[in-house]
């Protein structure tokens, strides 16, 4: 039970659901999987596993769900190939030309043929809604699997209302400067990896790994003008991860000592371990989340 990427969305209001009710109402959209024509399937799952486990995994005020998500893979290579192929036949067949609205009817039907011979291809997605602090954090690297979630959450309790966070001081501008004026904070430690981007939409990019990120070649480019998009870090001697500047935390680690907390836990008992260790993450994850908005000025009114 630790993340692996943070994407953090402020509650807007309180959360007010017992762990209880909201596990009632997730109840009609439990994972089903995909039917035989069916591209995708989406549906929540027992945090903790097992089968027939509680939807909603309740701790200390936080309460930890589960998305399960299906889709077939239907390569679009075949999809062409037996639409060029139904094209050229109706073509000379028929001798006339098949336009675009033809053809996209024809590619729907090839790929309602194709679905039932599909590979499936699972995944899942953890969160946890913090209701002391007003947070939902969610295990995504991309911002359209955290949306996937936090829509199907809408759609189960009616209202969801959550904002991305804003802060008060750039992070492109405070990073840029953590690098160009050597003034880390003390609780952080450079990794070794770095993007670097100029301002605009069509500025250049310059990806860094396993360099020291205070060497010339990297003030070189920051005098250019190019601004820290994303930086490698330890924090406190707790995790390891890449803050970018939406704030995403990126590829955790958290420190072996952290995670060997709860080995004295009996054997066997997977779910209380599990439970322990949600509960060590938890706490740790908070904290970092409420150090970085102080990083970057704090929250914005």
């Amino acid at each position: 039970m630790w993340f692996k990427n943070i994407r953090a969305y402020r509650l807007t209001s309180p959360f007010t659901l017992t762990p209880e009710q909201l596990a009632e109402q997730l109840a009609p959209r439990e994972f089903q999987p995909c039917a035989k024509s069916q591209a995708l399937a989406l549906g929540w799952v027992p945090p903790l596993g097992g089968e027939g486990g509680a939807l909603v995994h309740a701790a200390a005020g936080r309460m930890l769900l589960k998305l399960k998500r299906e889709e077939k893979l239907l390569p679009g290579t075949v999809v062409r190939e037996q639409l060029e192929e139904k094209v050229a036949a109706i073509e000379s067949e028929q001798a006339r030309k098949v336009y675009r609205k033809e053809r996209l009817t024809l590619k729907d039907e090839i790929i309602q043929d194709c679905l039932p011979r599909a590979f499936s291809r699972s995944s899942a997605v953890h969160a946890y809604i913090d209701t002391g602090a007003n947070w939902i954090f969610v295990d995504a690297a991309s911002a359209s699997r955290a949306e996937e979630l936090l829509n199907l959450l809408r759609e189960c309790i009616g209202s969801f209302p959550v904002l991305l966070p804003q802060v008060n001081d750039a992070p492109a501008g405070v990073m840029t400067g953590w690098l160009l004026h050597r003034n880390l904070p003390r609780d952080f430690e450079l990794g070794q990896e770095c993007e670097l981007r100029e301002p605009g939409e069509e500025g250049g990019v310059v990806r860094c790994r396993g360099v020291d990120l205070l060497s010339e070649e990297v003030e070189t480019h920051l005098h250019a003008g190019k601004q820290v998009a994303r930086l490698a870090l330890s924090w406190d001697e707790r995790l390891q991860l890449l803050l970018a500047e939406d704030l995403c935390l990126r590829r955790l680690k958290f420190a072996d000592e952290l995670m060997k907390e709860n080995e004295d836990l009996p054997e066997g008992d997977e779910a209380a371990r599990m439970d322990a260790d949600f509960a060590l993450m938890a706490d740790a994850v908070s904290s970092l989340q409420e150090r970085i908005l102080t990083l970057f000025g704090g929250e914005a009114e």
